[in-house]
Parts: structure tokens; sequence; C-alpha cells
């Protein structure tokens, strides 16, 4: 926090010297981008305006690019001058800033655009959120396969004055096919008279516009490559995805997530009205409205048990408890092997049945546990069935194991529904994540409830 306090104070100063702006300018260029989009923030309408002319269009594009809060920083701006500015940007984060204007504001600036630029934006903004297509990016480097080592040097030169992700270049045909990639370096080293096509990678991992972010971002992971080549259905390259782009997708995606492990249909932004954030937690919370009301049912059903036997209800958030962090250990599981490629039917349902002898070994040892301990405190603590009674060891036997047999049968049984349940939703194209959170601890409850109570009621029924 001291260093950040620092270089704002060091930026305003050389914004309030006596020096030329070409010194200004040049003097402040010497800090990272995201720095100055820091102090962006800091200053006052009018030192912002003298930054702006300071630094110029295409300077001041970079530091956008890198505002957290440019809603703040644009509105003081002219939409001509907003649109100058995202003009001198890549299309991605061009869109980004867009994105944080009013849609009126949005689609006025958008018509004062180059026709170029705004091309690349609406084609990156026809794909859904959830799409690789409107991750990526119109700044990359190509080349043709006609080109000698000469000319596509001259290419690349010509070309990283607009565009900086240079270590990967693309070869194309004269219809914009990818043909394959060879890295900066190889055509640095190559050899006048070289043929190209002998340097090129053409097992390149590529992605179509289209391919779902979650379904892809594992394999981009483990590449680890500084760019991937977007193409369009007719294989033409049409963007790139940059490792850093890859690395916000996968933020993304853990925001979803995490979203869906509390019951949301979507990330919420803090920013967002109250009605937004209504509408993305209600439809979950309506379903879990639902089973909570089957398990009261349910437990309504047990009343007489209850009465006849109170000193049950004791363990029964045991059991419950138990059998949802069982069932939740498989589901984590589960929505894992889904995630990845080679997830066959035939390995899912081996993953499925280990996770039910999982839960029925651990259920076991744990059921014994269980016996054992409400047993001596059932016998001991002298809590009789009737007021003033005290428990035999005969009915505390019974009573112990109406709880041991329970965490038993709960923890096999939620380890199987646990495994099974993101492989329905799977199947029925409903993302598994959704299966986590609130949703299977409330099945969850719901069947360890039954098997509690509907034991205690066999148990009692025959040996009380």
């Amino acid at each position: 926090m001291d260093d950040e306090l620092q270089y704002l104070d060091e930026l305003k100063q050389i914004l309030d010297s006596n020096l030329s702006d070409e010194e200004k300018k040049n003097k402040i260029l010497q800090y990272h981008e995201s720095d100055i989009a820091d102090l962006l923030d800091d200053l006052e309408l009018e030192e912002r305006q003298i930054l702006y002319k300071i630094l110029g269009n295409e300077n001041i594009a970079e530091v956008w690019s890198h505002a957290e809060d440019i809603n703040e920083v644009v509105n003081d701006l002219g939409n001509e001058k907003i649109a100058d500015i995202i003009e001198e940007m890549d299309a991605d984060d061009a869109i980004d800033v867009l994105e944080e204007l009013d849609k009126d504001k949005q689609e006025e600036i958008i018509s004062l655009l180059d026709p170029e630029v705004k091309e690349d934006i609406n084609q990156i903004r026809s794909y859904e959120d959830d799409e690789i297509g409107s991750k990526m990016t119109n700044n990359y480097v190509s080349i043709l396969n006609t080109n000698s080592v000469k000319e596509a040097m001259k290419r690349v030169i010509e070309e990283a004055a607009d565009n900086d992700n240079v270590s990967i270049i693309y070869m194309v045909d004269k219809d914009d096919k990818l043909i394959g990639s060879l890295e900066l370096r190889d055509l640095i080293i190559a050899r006048q008279g070289t043929d190209l096509s002998t340097l090129i990678k053409t097992n390149y991992p590529l992605f179509h516009g289209h391919d779902k972010v979650s379904d892809i971002i594992n394999e981009m992971k483990e590449y680890a490559l500084d760019s991937y080549p977007i193409l369009d259905e007719e294989e033409k390259l049409i963007g790139v995805i940059t490792s850093n782009d890859v690395v916000e997708a996968q933020e993304e995606e853990s925001e979803e997530d995490y979203a869906k492990l509390a019951g949301l249909t979507d990330s919420e932004d803090i920013s967002e009205g109250v009605l937004i954030s209504v509408k993305k937690r209600i439809p979950w919370l309506v379903i879990l409205l639902v089973l909570g009301l089957v398990q009261g049912f349910s437990m309504s059903n047990f009343d007489r048990v209850v009465a006849a036997l109170p000193i049950i209800v004791f363990f029964q958030t045991l059991v419950l408890d138990m059998a949802g962090n069982s069932g939740t250990q498989s589901l984590a599981v589960t929505i894992r092997l889904l995630s990845k490629e080679d997830n066959s039917n035939k390995l899912i349902a081996k993953a499925v049945f280990k996770e039910l002898r999982v839960g029925f070994i651990n259920g076991l040892i744990l059921g014994i546990l269980s016996f054992t301990f409400v047993l001596l405190f059932l016998y001991f603590s002298k809590n009789g069935v009737e007021e003033g009674t005290a428990f035999t060891w005969i009915k505390a036997f019974k009573g112990s194991s109406i709880v041991g047999v329970s965490l038993l049968a709960a923890m096999t049984v939620s380890s199987f529904i646990g495994a099974i349940v993101p492989v329905i939703f799977s199947k029925i194209h409903i993302d598994p994540a959704v299966a986590s959170g609130p949703f299977i601890t409330t099945i969850n409850d719901i069947v360890a409830l039954i098997l509690y109570y509907g034991l205690a009621m066999m148990l009692f029924s025959i040996t009380f």
C-alpha cells in the first residue's frame, strides 16, 4: 500500500511540475499502464483532462485497458473523444470498456467507430459469454503461406507496431484459413531461402469460436502456450486467446462455480441492482424451499417415534451432518471427473461404484465408533425412555444400534447420491456444478432423515 501511494505521489508531482508536455509524457510513460490507471481514479476532472492531452489517444487506450472502474473516468469525455480512444484499443479491451457504459451510450459510441474496428468488436460480441469467441482478441500477427523468410519478417515488423503478441506467428492461406504456427525465434534465425512450411507446427492446439470455455479451459492450461488460435466454422483464423485471457477465463469460471456452490444461477457484482440479484438467487431458493418442505413433511410422519423415544433427537444432527459430508466428498470427485475430456461412460460408472464402496466402508467404520460412544453415553447418563428410568444395557444397545446402523446406511446412500446426481445433471445438459452446495445437502438431509427415523420406527415397533 505504501508503494502504491509512493508512485501515485510521484506521478502527481510529474503532472504538476513545470516540465514541458513532452517531458511529462516521457517521464509518465516510464511507469506501467496499470499504475497510470490507478492515477486516473485519484485525479480531479481538470487534472484528467490535462493527462489525456499529454499522453494522447494511443497511450490512454493502453491505460484504459488496465483501469478497474472505467465508468468513472470516461464519462467526463464526449462520445467522439471516447470513440477515438477506443479505436486505438484491441477489440477485446474495447468491449470491456464499452460494457461498463450505459447501453444507449454504448451504441452511440459504436456508431462513431471506424467500420473495421466496429466489425472486430461486433464479431466478438456475437458470441455468448460462455463461448471462447467472446474472450478472443484481434491482437495477433499472421503471415501468408506464400511468404518468403524476408517477406514474413517484414510483415511481422509492420504488424508488431499495432500487435504486441508476436511470440507466436500464425500462418494462413489467401482465404485466411489456418495452416499452422511458428515461433518468432524460429523465424528470426531462419536462413534466406528456407521454406517456412518446414518451420511451422501443423498439429497446434486450436479452438472454434463457439466452443464452451468450461470445456476447453483445462486443455489450454495443460499446453501453457502464449496464445491459441480461434477459428470460425470455415476454419478461418478470426482471433486468438492469449495466456492472460486464459487466466481471466479461469477466474471467471471459478467465480461462476463459486456462485453455483452457493446456489446462485450466476455470479453477482456489488454494483448490481437489488432486483437483478433477486432474479439470480430466487430460482434455486424456490427449489430448496420445496425440498425443505418435503423434509418437514417427512419429519412429521415420525412424531410418534420422537414422542416415544426422544433421546434419538440428540443424534439426528450427527447422522445428517456425516451423511452430508460423505455426499459432498463424492460430489467433488465426480464433478472433477466430469470436467475432464476422457470421461467415458465406463469410467464414470466405475467412479460411481467406487464412491458407493468408499461410502459404505467409511460408514461402517464411523457407524461402529458412533455405536460404541452412544452405547456408553446412553447407559451411563441414566436417561431413560420414560422419565425417571435408566437405560439398561439392552435398551442402550438398541438405541445405539439405531444411530450406528443409520450412520452406515445414510453415508452409503449419500455417497451414491453425491456421485450419481451430477452424472444425471450432465446427461440432461445441466451444469453438474449446480448439484453442489445447498442442493445436494438438502437431498442428503431428506434421505438421511428418512433412514434414521425409519430405522428407529422399525426397531421401536419391534423391540420397545
